[in-house]
């Protein structure tokens, strides 16, 4: 029997475009490590984020409303889960690899803090220059598997890096993830926003629901289908610029209407104080830090370790972790 890995490379250089990445081309890990038989590298990669401690504490982190009441808002899981599903859509009609793409789309937000961008923003006022997509590299490169990190190929590594701005040396398949992120959040933003009482979808500007469509499904389908007809063929992943255009608007809005609006974002000011009080303990007190993180701070130094364990608490544990430093326990006379 051939082996199921050269299998599947072979079958890559003759079904993917000429500006997908062929696996067997890989520039490799950071630390060399025998081919799997089976898989792919960038299959392998796959397994190895969805296996990760940092994938499985996803389903506990905000993505937009802190602490929703009612169990169909997005989580930083679900926006995960269906930017991978964007993505691969994408790179599969363009004949790109899927399977890089879903690693990096699997692995994109990794490094997101708790209470999502309240969080990053409040960690960067304590610890300073801290950036989402820097912190999901840290994690996949040392964090992970007690300090040794998942090991994952170079351009997972720097799709997942460049997610948000780009890079000099973006693949399409990290194109690709970085687009379906945009496309994701903005409308299944606007999903939670109208589920929360936010918005109605009359609010939606004219020509986001002109041009992209009525309804969530039918505006990530128009956009999506919009990107891959003009992608097709070249070097590059491009929209029509009716639908660029409309995409923009849409973007805009959602910052405007929902990102700062003090009623979505009202908790938001305790943040900094939770998660303010959880850092300054620790900085005060390293001796009650978790063991792997005691021995990561003798190698990174105090801040930087007390910064990595903030960032990886899910909502729920820095909530539990400030009540269990500071407010007193209730106890009884007997």
């Amino acid at each position: 029997m051939q082996c199921p890995r050269l299998m599947r490379e072979e079958l890559e250089r003759k079904m993917l475009s000429p500006y997908g990445v062929w696996s067997a081309e890989s520039k490799g890990r950071m630390r060399e490590e025998p081919p799997c038989a089976i898989r792919t590298c960038f299959q392998r990669d796959v397994d190895r984020i969805v296996h990760s401690k940092s994938f499985r504490r996803l389903k506990h982190k905000t993505q937009v409303f802190l602490q929703p009441e009612g169990d169909h808002y997005r989580t930083r899981m679900t926006h995960t889960l269906e930017v991978a599903r964007i993505a691969r859509t994408i790179a599969r009609a363009l004949m790109l690899n899927e399977d890089l793409t879903e690693a990096a789309a699997l692995g994109h937000d990794l490094g997101h803090t708790p209470f999502g961008h309240a969080g990053e923003r409040a960690l960067n006022k304590l610890f300073g220059n801290f950036k989402h997509y820097e912190q999901s590299l840290r994690v996949v490169d040392l964090l992970e598997k007690d300090g040794r990190g998942l090991n994952l190929t170079y351009e997972v590594r720097m799709a997942i890096l460049n997610h948000t701005h780009g890079g000099p040396d973006d693949t399409l398949e990290a194109k690709c993830v970085r687009l379906a992120d945009r496309i994701a959040y903005i409308n299944h933003d606007v999903d939670d926003a109208i589920r929360a009482g936010i918005l109605t979808e009359k609010d939606l500007p004219e020509i986001v629901r002109k041009r992209l469509g009525e309804s969530h499904s039918m505006r990530i389908n128009t956009i999506t289908m919009d990107l891959i007809v003009n992608s097709f063929g070249k070097n590059d992943l491009i929209m029509s610029p009716e639908i660029q255009e409309a995409v923009d608007v849409f973007h805009e809005f959602m910052y405007d209407r929902v990102y700062k609006n003090p009623q979505a974002k009202g908790e938001e000011a305790k943040v900094d104080g939770i998660l303010g009080g959880i850092y300054e303990y620790y900085i005060k007190n390293p001796d009650k830090l978790p063991e792997d993180y005691k021995k990561l701070s003798e190698r990174e130094g105090l801040e930087r370790t007390v910064c990595d364990y903030v960032a990886g608490m899910t909502d729920k544990y820095a909530v539990y972790m400030y009540s269990q430093i500071y407010i007193p326990t209730a106890w009884q006379i007997r």
